[in-house]
């Protein structure tokens, strides 16, 4: 069942068009992530649907029903912000009930239990009673969003939700995020700049770019299928090597290497697309590591060292692990696991 539906919409600021013609559905119980760097129109589009902000066109259905006109407390949506947007004044209790309290459709009994119902599903019950100057920001995160899901919204709007939070936070709020989702089965659109939190937590993630989708589907679809040099770059760390195609085959420009290709593609120019993890970099050329690069400098990262190389001008990631041999600065061997190389002709 299509939970949301979003036709032709657009959003022009004072002559710019922030949205250029969205069209985009989801299905009942879906988790979308909109992701895409700052200024790409996906906060724009949550507010459009929160009737936080008036499209210049288009329309915005919800479970069959027109919303575009409607004002927010008119669509049954459930909204955490970045923010988090808490009242000092009020109890956690109190926060969460405000909502329930506004929409006037539940009695003052009735309010206090889906209130405290909301609190006990972020594992927050026991606080209830607490003022959020009493919280950690972790637990400030989790009482907004059990604000967000104590009325049972249709469609539940999440605004960069974990950007606020430390690292190991974060990945912890992920996993809850998920679990609460897998629970309660709620629409929900999730905002995010983050494509390792797109990928983590979405069923599909719709990738924006200048106000308009440029490619969506199943997180391992936009990863292991990118339909532009953006979405290659976007999703994961890409390697994008200009080159032309002739059959099975793609010469790297300016160089006499010669990359096979699988799959499919139309014959002339593009680009190679190779991602760092998919690379092997070794002290010696030849082998499975027959192109000649050279190593300028590395990032230690932990678990992982990430080299940087150079091949026809052009600079590229390598990552290997952490307890194979270092690779010294200077002239290495590069090789690619086979079915790895990807192609994108030029448009």
């Amino acid at each position: 069942m299509t939970t949301l539906t979003i036709t032709s919409l657009t959003k022009d600021f004072k002559g710019t068009k922030v949205l250029k013609g969205i069209d985009l559905s989801m299905q009942s119980g879906e988790f979308v992530s909109l992701l895409g760097p700052s200024g790409c129109g996906k906060t724009t589009l949550l507010r459009c649907i929160a009737g936080l902000e008036s499209p210049s066109g288009g329309t915005i259905e919800i479970a069959g029903q027109d919303v575009t006109k409607l004002p927010p407390e008119k669509r049954h949506l459930g909204m955490m912000f970045q923010s988090y947007a808490l009242f000092p004044h009020m109890s956690v209790v109190e926060n969460v009930r405000f909502g329930l309290r506004m929409s006037g459709e539940k009695s003052k009994a009735e309010q206090k239990e889906l209130a405290v119902r909301a609190l006990e599903r972020v594992q927050m019950g026991h606080l209830a009673d607490r003022m959020p100057a009493q919280l950690s920001g972790g637990q400030q995160q989790r009482v907004a969003l059990a604000r967000a899901i104590a009325f049972e919204p249709r469609v539940l709007l999440l605004d960069e939700p974990l950007s606020n939070l430390d690292a190991r936070l974060r990945e912890d709020m992920q996993v809850e995020l998920k679990e609460l989702h897998r629970t309660l089965g709620l629409t929900t659109v999730f905002v995010t700049h983050d494509q390792e939190e797109a990928m983590s937590l979405s069923d599909r993630i719709v990738l924006m770019n200048a106000g308009v989708i440029e490619q969506e589907g199943a997180p391992a679809e936009l990863y292991g299928a990118p339909r532009t040099p953006f979405a290659a770059d976007f999703i994961g760390a890409a390697n994008l090597l200009p080159a032309t195609r002739s059959g099975a085959v793609a010469t790297l420009d300016g160089t006499a290497i010669q990359v096979p290709m699988t799959g499919a593609g139309p014959d002339g120019a593009g680009e190679v697309v190779l991602r760092q993890e998919d690379l092997r970099l070794s002290p010696v050329v030849g082998g499975e590591a027959p192109v000649s690069v050279e190593v300028v400098t590395h990032v230690y990262r932990g678990a992982d060292i990430v080299y940087i190389v150079e091949l026809a001008g052009k600079r590229m990631r390598v990552v290997r692990p952490r307890h194979e041999e270092p690779i010294p600065e200077g002239t290495a061997g590069l090789g690619w696991r086979e079915g790895a190389v990807l192609w994108i002709a030029a448009a």
